[in-house]
């Protein structure tokens, strides 16, 4: 496992327990970064991650929401919903990582901590925030072998 791949999971621990507890993430991030002496510390990409999810939080989840008509974000489970703010800030938010990257680490991470049906559900939702994302008004999200790549997996899934 990749050290991003790795600061995503904890990243996703992180939101996770902040969920969980009915915390605030940032103060559970905090408390993670001070107590980091006593175990393993936490990567920077980690805190980059989840002080990027908390910042856009609303926008997220309504991103979310819109690509997931379906499945409100409350009866996600907590993993996927955590799963899907993580790679939505990924795509759209953070330069230093692809479209094709920020989807298969948050599927790879739904393969290996969620249900059966977990990586093709946060694969499509991504799929669709990724497609939409230039109706956000800012520059395209992915290019143009990036967007023939999300066409081409959600045909295999239909």
């Amino acid at each position: 496992m990749g050290a991003r791949t790795k600061a995503r999971k904890r990243a996703l621990d992180v939101l996770f327990e902040a969920e969980q507890r009915g915390e605030n993430a940032s103060a559970v991030l905090e408390r993670r970064l001070v107590d980091s002496g006593r175990e393993t510390p936490l990567p920077d990409y980690s805190a980059d991650v989840v002080r990027g999810v908390v910042s856009r939080w609303g926008e997220l989840d309504a991103l979310i929401a819109d690509a997931s008509p379906d499945w409100p974000l409350k009866r996600m489970p907590a993993v996927d919903r955590n799963l899907l703010r993580i790679g939505a800030w990924e795509l759209l938010f953070n330069a230093d990582v692809s479209v094709a990257v920020a989807i298969d680490e948050a599927v790879e991470l739904a393969r290996d901590l969620s249900t059966d049906d977990s990586p093709r559900f946060v694969n499509g939702v991504l799929g669709r925030i990724a497609r939409e994302a230039p109706a956000l008004g800012g520059e395209p999200a992915f290019s143009a072998d990036e967007a023939a790549a999300l066409e081409a997996e959600d045909a295999r899934e239909d």
